[in-house]
């Protein structure tokens, strides 16, 4: 079996498994209906996420380590056909909220392994090439599992049972079959099955900005949809998702062409960018510039700042790659979650667009200060965790 092959199918595995994590977004607003807790229901969901994927990330990042990276992601495969399953079971809030539990620890589980994984796979002088095809296809999953759902409410009309549900309980039981078959090009470790993530020195810029970038994808996620449904725009939804990621898996060629240090630049640049292009739409009722300031950030997101930090980390630690991957996405959706959640619940207070606002001069203020001290020192010294 060729390297392509392997490559190529532990890319779609990985695909599937990010699919299903932003599949039932656009039926957000059915399933906490009942919730009667308004914008914070949508916000908490995103907290149990994080709930299940941050444990899974602080103990469990090094675990492919010692039983190997295929188990991991066979069952990170069927966590995610099993939390949509539960959707269909029980289209509730409380649903919703142990079935994102559950992504998140599937979502934990397969990036960290996955990582390792492809390059041991195309071998370690194609480290950077490894870490764009994961960039890719986790991109595309996040982005195109909210798409396929939105395309298929269109075409079906209203259900609980759209048909991108359907094809994930057919594809994950298969991938999670192939993924067990790929080959064992890994070399599993005697060491202990919880271990904790590290954070290889002078990868923090790394951290910071993977932090910036996907608090404002949260955002665009979480809270955007809510304003846009508020404003009759809901059939949308779908699409911002979709543009929130998508756009960003079309720059990573362009990212790959340019260095770390050029590709995180541009990242600090279009962050605060495009989330106030992406506010001054939601103020003007503009549908096209939510959509433009929604492709800005996506490019940073998962375009320039992804592939920049993914790379940079993986270089930074050949030899603890799975654990190094762990410490990076720590730092990603501790930004992805906490300020949602905090924006959430400023929305129920003041206001949707006043709560993104605030997070539009939090974010700029965040940005600048991060700038500044990654110009200033560069090989700031990081904190390392071992086992």
């Amino acid at each position: 079996m060729t390297k392509r092959i392997p490559a190529s199918l532990l890319a779609f595995c990985l695909f599937t498994v990010t699919s299903a994590v932003n599949l039932q977004a656009p039926l957000y607003e059915v399933y906490t209906a009942e919730s009667d807790v308004g914008a914070t229901a949508v916000t908490i969901a995103f907290a149990a996420y994080v709930g299940g994927l941050m444990p899974t990330l602080l103990l469990l990042g090094g675990l492919s380590d010692r039983i190997g990276r295929r188990s991991p992601i066979a069952l990170a495969l069927l966590l995610g056909a099993g939390a949509t399953a539960l959707l269909v079971q029980d289209p509730s809030w409380k649903s919703l909220v142990v079935a994102r539990l559950l992504l998140g620890v599937g979502t934990g589980l397969a990036t960290t392994a996955g990582t390792a994984y492809m390059t041991e796979i195309l071998g370690e002088d194609r480290t950077r090439n490894a870490a764009l095809v994961v960039t890719s296809a986790t991109s595309l999953g996040f982005g195109g599992g909210a798409l396929a759902t939105g395309i298929s409410l269109g075409l079906q009309g209203p259900t609980l049972l759209p048909a991108s549900y359907v094809a994930l309980f057919v594809a994950a039981p298969l991938l999670a079959l192939i993924a067990l078959g790929l080959p064992r090009v890994d070399h599993p470790k005697r060491v202990s099955p919880l271990r904790l993530p590290v954070f290889p020195q002078g990868t923090w810029v790394f951290g910071a900005s993977m932090a910036l970038a996907w608090s404002t994808t949260g955002m665009t996620i979480a809270v955007v949809p809510l304003e846009l449904a508020a404003n009759g725009l809901g059939g949308w939804i779908g699409l911002v998702v979709f543009l929130a990621i998508f756009v960003g898996f079309l720059c990573q060629p362009i990212a790959r062409r340019m260095t770390n240090d050029q590709s995180l630049t541009l990242g600090f640049v279009l962050i605060p960018l495009g989330f106030l292009v992406l506010v001054v739409g939601v103020w003007l009722h503009l549908l096209a510039l939510v959509l433009i300031g929604t492709c800005i950030t996506s490019a940073a997101s998962y375009g320039f700042s992804y592939l920049a930090s993914l790379a940079g980390v993986s270089l930074r630690a050949p030899n603890d790659r799975a654990r190094a991957t762990a410490g990076l996405f720590v730092y990603a959706y501790f930004g992805f979650s906490l300020p949602v959640i905090a924006s959430g619940a400023l929305a129920d207070m003041l206001g949707l667009l006043t709560a993104m606002i605030v997070f539009a001069v939090a974010q700029i203020t965040v940005t600048a200060l991060i700038v500044i001290l990654w110009k200033r020192r560069p090989t700031f010294h990081s904190t390392n965790f071992s086992a």
